[in-house]
């Protein structure tokens, strides 16, 4: 199909190796106007040619990814390896897509969220934060994946489900509401607030994220001056 939509202007840079460039689109369509700069891709297979997609801002597309339908890659957003963004779909802040993944339907990927491997992301889902959606994991309905939560595995998060704790999800599907007596609670086991409505079907594996070490500082053979009424000492603590 012939390109009357963009072209790929000859402002570029290069960054891991690959030359990305500048795109400008020729026509109106969707939001965008006629002579808009865009963000940056690699080649034309990047972004489709027809339908409204388009890349905005500081966005990178580049590899074997492709934007199409009315999707949006905007912001700080990266979409690299063999992802696909697609329908109504948006992907912006810092997020990254990128392996084999799937974002698509009215799915939003934005703040600091990591979707990849063969992960799928679709319908009204949204996947925020500091998350990360990965492995076959599917997050998909009305679902929320947000916080610092990991979503891995054969995973599947849907309906009205809410996943904000601070732990790795790695078997399971995750949905919304009470249906049966088969439905196991897990609020208790996550610690979060938001499990309180919230069920687990199936078997399901969650393994807590450790808390990065802070390192303790000693002062276990250190100097130190201490003054007392206005007279000045000097010991080292033992």
């Amino acid at each position: 199909m012939t390109n009357n939509k963009y072209i790929l202007t000859d402002v570029s840079k290069e960054v891991f190796g690959v030359k990305l460039f500048q795109i400008k689109a020729l026509i109106s369509f969707g939001n965008v106007s006629k002579d808009e700069l865009g963000g940056w891709i690699e080649k034309e297979d990047n972004l489709s040619v027809s339908g409204n997609a388009w890349v905005s801002g500081n966005a990178w597309v580049y590899g074997n990814a492709r934007v199409s339908g009315n999707a949006w890659v905007s912001g700080n957003a990266r979409v690299y390896g063999d992802a696909r963004v697609y329908g109504n779909a948006w992907v912006y802040g810092n997020a990254r897509v990128s392996g084999n993944a799937r974002v698509y339907g009215d799915a939003r990927v934005y703040g600091n969220a990591r979707v990849y491997g063969d992960a799928w992301v679709s319908g009204n889902a949204r996947v925020s934060g500091n998350a990360w959606v990965y492995g076959n994991a599917r997050v998909y309905g009305d679902a929320w994946v947000y916080g610092n939560a990991w979503v891995s595995g054969n995973a599947r998060v849907y309906g009205d489900a809410r996943v904000s704790a601070k732990a790795s999800f790695t078997k399971g599907w995750f949905i919304g509401g009470d249906d049966s007596e088969k439905i196991t609670n897990i609020t208790e086991k996550t610690g979060s607030i938001y499990w309180k409505a919230q069920y687990v079907l199936g078997d399901y594996e969650i393994t807590p994220i450790e808390e990065e070490k802070k390192e303790e500082t000693s002062l276990k053979g250190k100097e130190v001056t201490v003054i007392v009424d206005g007279k000045e000492y000097k010991a080292t603590i033992n």
